[in-house]
């Protein structure tokens, strides 16, 4: 019977670890031509903690019930013979020096416990040593959305090796080995000889959060970048500014944070944006800057004289406004400055130009713009006024080499999309039908329908999210490849620094592992054990993630 029980756990070792595909290698899915480990070496560790909170699940996994122990004082994260990357990566070195703390924490200070009488001592592993394959490794750079985040990794006595082509695919692995590491109850670090193939099912995977309704302090920005490496998230769309507050300074027009921010003390100065961007880029993170227009504007008027349009009544003036003024050519000049200074302060080639819920009453009411809508020939459609806009924004924004990201209305309204346009569709009622009607203008875009978490209800609601197929639309497979991920949203009406955080999270990794791992990865069971482990590590991490359902984590009793 023992030996039953035991060809069986090693039949589902080698065919069922969840996750495992047909071997693939790291470039284009080709089998993988290194030697395969003798079978009997391998068994599904159904036991191992490290492989009970990998999240998100790797696309090839094979564990091992071979543990091996890891020493503080002696384990190193080194860069590998033949690395094009080398102790100047200063990327790479940032990594190893969060990873290892990551890893080890505070524990590495505490005298070691001793293990009880008797034990077998554990082999050693020694060092992990991470390869980057690509001439280029990309340590200068920013990621961009057809950066390489693909890694192998191999932990094996005495020496792990992690190899990746760029930098983003070795942050990606590090994450993945700090998540097999794990602590016995004896104070003795210990990992499973593991071999892993991986890399993201979408190349974008992002959250979105809103710092007008609430300004956020850098520090919680920061955090939530910290969040997004643990989950491999790669995109923070920063939502930056809208109707209620105006918090980026700008440097050509310093009067729209001066009059358009809750104060002086909310706003983001060139050094916060800075610091934003190259702490993302630390962790492989682009940085989307979004700023909405013609709508949500009402904050850009209070420093910025007749760039929003005069609303009347019964021919007269009320003294408010309404969108972004589209018949002045100011506008224009006001608009082309302020994105010549946006497509330098933000480097990635992408900007969020917005152009959603754009009320077009203002507009009706006034006299300048009904004329300017006969002489354009547009008759009553102010959709076409709308996309009249947004097409000479387009324009301006592609001539500082930019591309641009538009909420699916720009889609809807007719606007003229340049090929390379990312529409980001976000209404929930019909949400497969648009995204079907998006790629089938042969438009590159990206999903947040289902996925916006300022929603709350009681209970799991993160079996919800991750139970979204993103795929699962009308439309052929070339249609298919057109979706290249989506996002998690959390608008800010109802949060601040307060409660950021324990809302965003786990709720958000649900849509994580949704976005990086297979589409088979859909067992509820496994993932809410998963999740539950990931949960206590972001804790122990210093993520004041909200706990999944009743339960408690191992370390939380020690006050860490």
């Amino acid at each position: 019977m023992g030996r039953a029980v035991g060809l069986v756990g090693l039949l589902v070792g080698l065919f069922l670890v969840p996750a495992v595909l047909v071997s693939t290698s790291l470039r284009h899915g080709a089998p993988r031509s290194d030697p395969e480990p003798e079978a009997a070496e391998w068994e599904l560790a159904s036991g191992a903690v490290s492989e009970d909170s990998l999240w998100p699940l790797p696309q090839w996994l094979r564990t091992s019930s071979r543990q091996l122990q890891l020493a503080p004082g002696r384990f190193q994260l080194v860069h590998g013979a033949g690395s094009s990357a080398g102790p100047a990566c200063g990327l790479l070195q940032d990594a190893f020096r969060r990873y290892y703390e990551y890893m080890f924490g505070q524990s590495h200070r505490r005298k070691p416990s001793r293990s009880p009488l008797g034990a077998r001592a554990e082999p050693e592993l020694l060092q992990l040593q991470v390869v980057i394959e690509s001439r280029d490794p990309g340590c200068q750079s920013y990621p961009h959305l057809e950066s390489s985040e693909a890694y192998h990794l191999t932990v094996r006595e005495p020496v792990a090796v992690l190899k990746a082509d760029e930098v983003w695919g070795a942050l990606r692995g590090l994450e993945t080995f700090s998540q097999l590491v794990h602590e016995d109850d004896y104070g003795s670090f210990l990992v499973n000889e593991s071999e892993i193939d991986d890399f993201p099912r979408f190349a974008h995977r992002g959250i979105l959060l809103d710092t007008s309704r609430h300004y956020l302090p850098v520090k919680s920005i920061l955090t939530t970048l910290d969040a997004m490496a643990f989950n491999k998230f790669n995109v923070f769309h920063w939502h930056i500014v809208d109707d209620q507050s105006f918090p980026y300074q700008s440097i050509s027009f310093p009067e729209l944070s001066n009059k358009g921010a809750y104060s002086y003390n909310h706003i983001y100065t060139p050094a916060d944006v800075h610091l934003v961007i190259e702490y993302a880029r630390l962790r492989g993170i682009r940085v989307i800057p979004e700023f909405d227009t013609p709508g949500h504007t009402e904050s850009w008027g209070k420093g910025q004289k007749d760039l929003l349009t005069p609303c009347y009544s019964g021919g007269q003036p009320t003294g408010s406004f309404g969108p972004v003024n589209p018949i002045l050519n100011t506008t224009y000049d006001f608009m082309s400055k302020f994105f010549k200074e946006i497509s330098s302060v933000f480097p990635d080639v992408y900007i969020h130009l917005g152009g959603d819920e754009v009320d077009f009453d203002c507009w009706k009411s006034n006299p300048e713009v009904k004329e300017f809508m006969r002489k354009q020939g547009f008759g009553i459609d102010y959709a076409k006024l709308e996309s009249y806009y947004i097409q000479k924004i387009l324009d301006i924004v592609s001539f500082y080499n930019k591309r641009h990201v538009v909420w699916q209305e720009v889609f809807d309204n007719k606007a003229q999309l340049k090929p390379d346009t990312v529409v980001q569709v976000w209404k929930d009622n019909s949400y497969a039908l648009e995204l079907s009607s998006v790629t089938r203008a042969g438009l590159t875009a990206i999903l947040s329908a289902p996925w916006y978490l300022d929603y709350i209800t009681y209970g799991q609601d993160w079996k919800k999210y991750y139970s979204i197929e993103p795929l699962n639309f009308p439309g052929s497979e070339k249609q298919k490849k057109l979706l290249i991920g989506g996002e998690a949203c959390l608008w800010g009406e109802f949060v601040d620094a307060t409660n950021l955080t324990p809302r965003l999270w786990p709720r958000a990794s649900a849509v994580g592992e949704r976005l990086w791992s297979s589409r088979n990865v859909t067992n509820l069971k496994d993932a809410y054990t998963r999740l539950t482990n990931h949960r206590c590590r972001m804790l122990h991490r210093g993520i004041a993630a909200e706990p999944v359902f009743i339960g408690y984590c191992a370390r939380e009793a020690r006050g860490e």
